[in-house]
């Protein structure tokens, strides 16, 4: 009999694509008995829950009284996986379509190792549905860098590995591992918090894994940067707090705040080019937070000359 998998779309706003994400799961060729979709909402403002109560009635919803974040979101469906015996649970975006055969995919691969923690599909950008967004991803420990394999097309030249992260994007669990391992890090909110697992994942003797036989697409666009001050924000506070979770060396935080980010910031504000380019603000609060040890949502920041609230994984 094939293991039960839990499948939870977490979800904030973006109706049109969560419904195109549901349309492509129910074509899945996985024995329909052995798999659910939860979806977990965040609060969202556009009537998620309800659409899809009315368009896909068998699925699980579970409605958040508040936008908690990628991390915390997550767990509320890794908790129900865990509550309703399942094996295994696929954390998967709700901007993203999948191949019939995925979810078999992945399970087969899973399936092949007991200690194999979790397994990641390729993902190809949606707009350019032969190029690949993620084939895995590697962790340079002597600069505190964490790399997904991808950017070019797809011509088979990334085997089925083991690897140092898979991608929150896409990501097959075992249930089993949570007991040992835990769940995601709230303190993150969103970006790190997977390869932060993974790496937690691996140092308990479990490794992570690879099959390009399982196909995503993701609905990211193609020339999408991290130019946005609250992108900058995270993915500064987040490095920064991956590298103590993960006790990186003290030579790899000489790289990490002097050769990379004080460099980074400096040509933010000196080389022309790079003028016009958003993140000064958001890595200057992102540096104070760690120091200061606020984790969680971002602070209210200015972008444009206006006041926001980041709200969600963009």
């Amino acid at each position: 009999m094939k293991p039960r998998v839990a499948i939870i779309v977490l979800t904030y706003n973006g109706i049109s694509d969560t419904l195109a994400c549901l349309a492509s799961l129910a074509r899945l060729t996985y024995p329909a008995e052995r798999y659910d979709v939860v979806v977990v909402d965040n609060a969202s403002r556009d009537g998620t829950p309800a659409q899809v109560h009315s368009t896909f009635p068998q699925t699980v919803v579970i409605e958040n009284g508040a936008n908690v974040g990628f991390a915390a979101g997550n767990n509320v469906g890794l908790r129900y996986a865990q509550v309703h015996g399942y094996d295994y649970a696929l954390l998967l975006n709700n901007d993203t379509e999948v191949a019939p055969d995925m979810l078999k995919q992945l399970v087969a691969a899973a399936e092949t190792d007991p200690a194999i923690a979790v397994v990641g599909p390729i993902i190809y950008y949606y707009d350019a549905p032969q190029r690949i967004w993620s084939a895995g991803g590697s962790i340079d420990w002597r600069r505190g860098i964490c790399r997904m394999a991808g950017e070019e097309d797809d011509h088979g030249q990334y085997p089925a590995r083991a690897v140092d992260f898979v991608t929150g994007c896409a990501m097959l669990i075992r249930v089993a591992v949570l007991d040992r391992v835990g769940l995601l890090d709230e303190r993150f909110f969103m970006y790190f918090e997977e390869t932060e697992w993974c790496v937690r994942a691996t140092r308990a003797g479990y490794y992570c894994y690879f099959t390009p036989a399982a196909k995503v697409w993701h609905k990211i666009p193609l020339n999408a940067r991290f130019d946005r001050e609250y992108l900058a924000y995270y993915m500064t506070r987040n490095r920064l707090l991956f590298l103590r979770t993960t006790q990186a060396s003290w030579q790899t935080w000489l790289d990490a705040l002097i050769r990379q980010d004080i460099r980074t910031y400096l040509s933010l504000w000196l080389r022309p080019k790079w003028r016009t380019r958003k993140g000064r603000i958001g890595m200057w609060y992102g540096w104070l937070d760690f120091w200061r040890g606020r984790f969680g949502p971002a602070p209210v920041l200015p972008e444009d000359g206006k006041r926001w609230l980041v709200v969600w994984r963009g």
